[in-house]
């Protein structure tokens, strides 16, 4: 336990939480390092030489809309910002670090709740859910998803925890410190605070180890048009024939 969380004592002279310990930081960046590099070499192991990959070419169909190819870069760039800001003390990096933190925080916050509220009344929100039957996805080729496959889906959901967790325990500590909202207050005893920092450092950890891989994965050549659809909004008819079942889905003839 004492390698994970780091303690303090008190004003009592009892020892409290003082938040996680950061050499996990290091320990998470290795971890990643290594399995996605040794992903990289079983996937380059097992490709098949000869197979042909779907056309980008022919007609066109809407994967994504705009405004959610928006709020995915904008939630992308606040999410990066912060992991740097939150990072960059922790490695020796001396910046103004602070005001861009929370600002970010509340951007991202914003945008997430937005998000919720349009995936709510606008998206098809049972599209993203993860039904007991797409467990046996990975394991049969031969089935194929909805507008997103099992991957795609377990992704979003930890992001999401992840996510939340971080906004959560942001605005706790935020609410702590002066901002043009307040003026800061101690309201919170230490050892609360203690255990919001902690909880705050692990899912920066988490979100770290995500981003990592969310990143890595859209990169993979066999995903690439993924990614692109993300920028362009749009997918090929040859790819959405090779990926998906269109029994599930079934989206409108891009413009």
């Amino acid at each position: 336990m004492g390698e994970i969380v780091r303690f303090k004592r008190d004003v009592w002279g009892e020892e409290v939480i003082l938040g996680v310990s950061w050499d996990l930081l290091y320990v998470v960046f290795m971890a990643i390092v290594i399995l996605l590099i040794a992903h990289a070499i079983v996937m380059a192991a097992l490709a098949k030489k000869n197979l042909e990959r779907p056309t980008g070419e022919g007609r066109r169909i809407v994967r994504h809309e705009s405004i959610d190819r928006w709020f995915h870069w904008l939630m992308a760039a606040s999410i990066l910002v912060l992991i740097f800001t939150g990072v960059a003390p922790i490695i020796g990096l001396r910046i103004a670090w602070l005001d861009i933190h929370w600002i970010s925080g509340l951007i991202l916050t914003f945008l997430v709740i937005a998000h919720i509220v349009r995936a709510s009344f606008w998206q098809d929100f049972k599209s993203m859910l993860l039904m007991p039957k797409d467990f046996a996805e990975p394991f049969d080729s031969a089935r194929k998803p909805g507008k997103y496959y099992f991957e795609q889906k377990g992704m979003h959901w930890a992001v999401t925890v992840v996510v939340l967790a971080v906004i959560v325990t942001g605005v706790l500590m935020f609410m702590q410190i002066d901002s043009p909202f307040w003026e800061r207050t101690n309201s919170m005893p230490e050892d609360q605070l203690g255990l919001v920092f902690l909880l705050h450092g692990l899912s920066t950890l988490a979100l770290v180890a995500l981003a990592a891989t969310h990143i890595y994965f859209a990169l993979r050549p066999e995903k690439i048009f993924y990614t692109r659809s993300m920028i362009s909004g749009w997918m090929s008819e040859d790819e959405l024939a090779a990926n998906h079942d269109p029994a599930k889905w079934s989206p409108k003839e891009a413009d």
